[in-house]
């Protein structure tokens, strides 16, 4: 047969393989048969990527990536959710610096249904794979081969001696509890629903058929078992299936004697509803109901009255000395030890919702310290059982800089139904200072998975590098990736805006002169038909702050259009910039600064984002200059 593989007489640039246009109203399966191929291992290796291009969309998001060389050819499954827009799949070879490397695909596959449904007819399997065993392995049946002792006379599917289906033996069982395990292609979409499979089970003595689900960190969770002693004839199994972040399937058999007999296995079907249809069948949990900006209330998140008021919601005015919240920079966020407690030690609780059992969360929220003398244990989070019994302590604040908001996650999976609980306490009113909070978000999976998982297209954090980004020209007056505080004091923010330790891009007015531009320009975007939304962070920090202006440049055309412009020193915090726009042609977004009239005019970006559709909240003013009033008040 044939295969395509990257030219590599091309050096540095990328090869890309474009599908026809697609359409799929059903859920959808993308095979892929690959391999990657070198003889030396490098620092920056060759890579496949596979991206969805969706109609009206001005980025491709990533499916998948993968740079594991390998001997032999490869499968990945994809699940493709239904969707009503038409898309393109985008291959995508890197090279990297490896002369020696091959990449090259031998089939490309899009078939309705699900990737964990399979008939076995096709030799790649659809992509399950036997864990591989010295005595005990699932092995192809059927096909006419007559290659085992307890081969089965016909398949589920064909119902014939053609077809095939997977089986295990026992023949070949030398110790006590050996186990063959088939694992299905990982879910690479959130499904809950019915898993349906047949199997025939002949015994001799006793095995054991189970089904269990496997998350990403190894956690074994067993859906089903075998009751029956034997299925002479092909028996239905149907279990109900919840797979809210990537989960694989495991068949396990286990033998007791090398007399232990068989079990054969074929025609895995899913659906989207469950098998049962009893009221008690959980409703998917909603994360976003256990998360809160603060922005209109506590959401769901309550106080005990019998601690007082610990934790207050608060708002400050844009202004230079005291940090505003990290949402927007000038709207709401919690605040600990407030001047209305009069006793000398406080304690604040803040309760969240209760989280199901036996789901792995991911934890993340923004906290900021200001004047603790002892900043260990001023801030803690705890898991309280139903009855509020304390579980466990799962974080707390060791140290961190003063005043900059700092992102914290936490994985944590618990069997029984827990709530999250923020605690805020302090001996005496000396040790005391103030603890913030704000943007507590929940998700499903462990948050290094969500990490590994692929980037939001369109999404620019500057930690790894600038992204869709380039700058006109490089030097001294350009655009610099910098963490930490700038060099020059009362200028510049003293941490990133994505996590308070990460990267943002600012100029260095030192090394400007007054008037001196940096352009940081977008590659050219995808032009699509209605509205678009650009929302960012700006830091505009320091008495001699100049301007920073966001402009939008068409194909074609020479002009570029101002869309949003700032001038002069803004706020000590970040603050978030939305803009909404059209473009029906390709066109490059420009971030442009220009230094003010001192030194103390370092300014800053970070955490850009391009979402398809209108804005959901504007800005009430796209053009201004300075702030009103220089107001240091905390607003109750």
């Amino acid at each position: 047969g044939h295969y395509i593989s990257v030219d590599t007489s091309y050096e540095g640039e990328k090869a890309v393989l474009l599908s026809p246009e697609l359409y799929s109203e059903e859920w959808s399966c993308i095979r892929l048969i690959y391999q990657i191929a070198t003889s030396e291992t490098l620092p920056d290796p060759a890579r496949l990527n596979l991206y969805l291009r969706q109609e009206g969309e001005s980025f491709d998001r990533l499916l998948w990536s993968a740079k594991e060389p390998s001997d032999s050819w490869l499968i990945v499954s994809l699940d493709l959710k239904s969707s009503t827009k038409k898309y393109k799949i985008v291959l995508e070879g890197e090279m990297g610096q490896d002369k020696s490397a091959s990449i090259a695909v031998f089939e490309i596959k899009i078939t309705p249904g699900y990737c964990i449904e399979c008939d076995f007819e096709e030799n790649h399997l659809c992509g399950f794979v036997n864990h591989w065993n010295p005595n005990v392995n699932w092995f192809v049946g059927g096909g006419n081969i007559h290659n085992s002792q307890s081969i089965l006379p016909k398949d589920h599917t064909l119902n014939s001696e053609l077809g095939h289906y997977m089986y295990v033996d026992s023949v070949y069982v030398k110790h006590f509890q050996e186990v063959a395990q088939l694992i299905s292609p990982k879910t690479m979409a959130p499904m809950s629903g019915c898993l349906s499979f047949y199997y025939q089970l002949k015994q001799e003595s006793s095995i054991v058929f189970t089904v269990y689900l496997r998350d990403t960190s190894g956690f074994y969770e067993e859906i089903w078992k075998t009751d029956s002693a034997v299925s002479a004839d092909w028996a239905l199994a149907e279990v109900d299936f919840h797979a809210p972040y990537t989960m694989e399937v495991i068949f396990e058999v286990a033998f007791n004697s090398a007399k232990g007999g068989y079990v054969a296995l074929d025609d895995i079907s899913f659906s989207p509803v469950y098998c049962s249809n009893q009221t008690g069948m959980r409703t998917p949990f909603n994360p976003s109901e256990a998360g809160c900006n603060f922005e209109e209330d506590l959401c769901n998140f309550y106080q005990d009255h019998k601690d007082g008021p610990g934790w207050s919601r608060v708002k400050v005015k844009r202004n230079v000395y005291r940090t505003g919240d990290h949402t927007t920079g000038f709207g709401y966020y919690l605040l600990a030890n407030t001047k209305f407690t009069s006793q000398p030690g406080y304690i604040g609780r803040l309760y969240g919702p209760t989280l199901p059992g036996n789901l792995q969360f991911c934890l993340r929220f923004y906290y900021a310290l200001y004047g603790f003398f002892k900043m260990s244990g001023t801030l803690a989070v705890y898991l309280f059982e139903e009855n509020h019994v304390v579980q466990e302590k799962i974080w707390s604040v060791l140290d961190s800089p003063k005043g900059v908001w700092t992102r914290a996650e936490i994985s944590f999976k618990k069997p029984m139904p827990c709530k999250v609980v923020f605690v805020s306490w302090c001996k005496s009113y000396w040790d005391c200072g103030l603890v913030a909070l704000d943007d507590i978000s929940l998700s499903l999976g462990s948050c290094q998975a969500a990490d590994v998982l692929l980037p939001n297209p369109g999404e620019c954090t500057f930690e790894k590098d600038e992204c869709v980004f380039t700058q006109k020209k490089r030097g001294r007056g350009s655009w610099h990736r910098r963490r930490g505080p700038t060099p020059t004091s009362y200028t510049g923010p003293n941490g990133d805006h994505t996590t308070g330790v990460g990267y943002y891009m600012y100029i260095e007015a030192s090394n400007m002169v007054y008037g001196q531009r940096a352009y940081l320009v977008s590659r050219s975007l995808r032009g699509t038909s209605g509205k678009q939304c650009l929302t960012f962070f700006y830091h505009m920090y320091g008495a001699g702050t100049g301007l920073l202006s966001v402009y939008l440049k068409k194909e074609g055309d020479d002009e570029e259009i101002p869309l949003w412009r700032r001038t002069g020193e803004q706020s000590i915090s970040w603050l978030r910039g939305v803009i909404e726009y059209e473009s029906d042609r390709s066109y490059q977004i420009i971030f442009e600064a220009i230094r003010g009239v001192s030194m103390r005019s370092d300014t800053a970006i970070d955490d850009i984002l391009f979402q398809a559709g209108p804005c959901l909240e504007m800005e009430d003013i796209q053009f201004s200059s300075g702030y009103c009033d220089s107001l240091n008040e905390i607003e109750y």
